[in-house]
């Protein structure tokens, strides 16, 4: 039988690498979108056409209260798609942005990083911790922004310090069940994040090209393929631990 993993956020930018190079290693996924349904369902068909299996739910991560009912469908479709009652990999991936000073930020958008960063994941998490699989893995992902400053990222970062921080206490909590629990913090990548800012600036990308030990723009498919090495039972004595994954970017 094949691993299974859930990834939230898997429709685009890191999560779908992750799904990809995941399914590449022969592991099926389950994937979360919050919107963009079809963009959900092309990946479940590029995951089918590696010969892993796939299924997409609708998931808001910032809705705590709606988990309940998300693990009740998640339940079903393991079941009837997967033929399974648990699952391998937690991927809390899910997130987005703000690009505001300190002096500009409002009490809402720091809430809103928090409820998606933070929030999210523990809750979710909590939520479906009895379907992981004992000896399974957990991989909340983190930011670069938690490790180096970058002016008007200040509200992102202090959500990324707090995934760190839980990605710890979870490794220790969880530990009893050998549940490995590891943070994965990209640099600057080359997706739609943040409306593009990295991808479409070229100035950006000289930038951080200018600051970066291997002298390029990190790209999705280096964080998925360092999503699928952390998943691997290659990294099986690899817990409560925070990997960076930005190509040596401010060392």
């Amino acid at each position: 039988m094949s691993k299974l993993a859930i990834i939230t956020g898997g429709s685009r930018g890191l999560g779908k690498s992750s799904a990809l190079a995941l399914a590449k290693a022969g592991v099926d996924v389950v994937l979360t979108y919050h919107q963009d349904a079809d963009g959900a369902q092309s990946v479940v068909e590029a995951i089918k056409e590696t010969g892993q299996n796939a299924f997409s739910l609708q998931l808001d991560t910032r809705d705590v209260a709606a988990f309940p009912q998300f693990k009740e469908r998640l339940q079903k479709v393991l079941e009837s798609e997967f033929g399974r009652q648990d699952f391998d990999y937690l991927l809390n991936n899910a997130g987005t942005g703000i690009q505001s000073s300190i002096e500009e930020t409002s009490y809402e958008a720091l809430e809103e990083m928090l409820a998606i960063h933070v929030k999210g994941p523990f809750f979710l998490t909590q939520a479906l911790l009895s379907l992981i699989k004992n000896g399974g893995h957990i991989l909340n992902v983190s930011s670069g922004l938690a490790r180096f400053t970058l002016p008007g990222s200040s509200a992102y970062a202090i959500a990324k310090g707090g995934v760190e921080v839980m990605t710890r206490y979870m490794a220790k909590e969880f530990s009893q069940r050998q549940v490995r629990v590891n943070t994965l913090a990209p640099g600057a990548i080359a997706t739609d994040f943040r409306d593009g800012n990295v991808r479409d600036n070229p100035e950006m990308n000289k930038m951080v090209s200018s600051v970066t030990a291997l002298g390029r723009v990190g790209e999705a498919e280096d964080i998925g393929q360092a999503v699928a090495m952390l998943l691997s039972d290659g990294a099986g004595w690899i817990t409560g631990q925070r990997i960076e994954a930005s190509g040596g970017m401010f060392l």
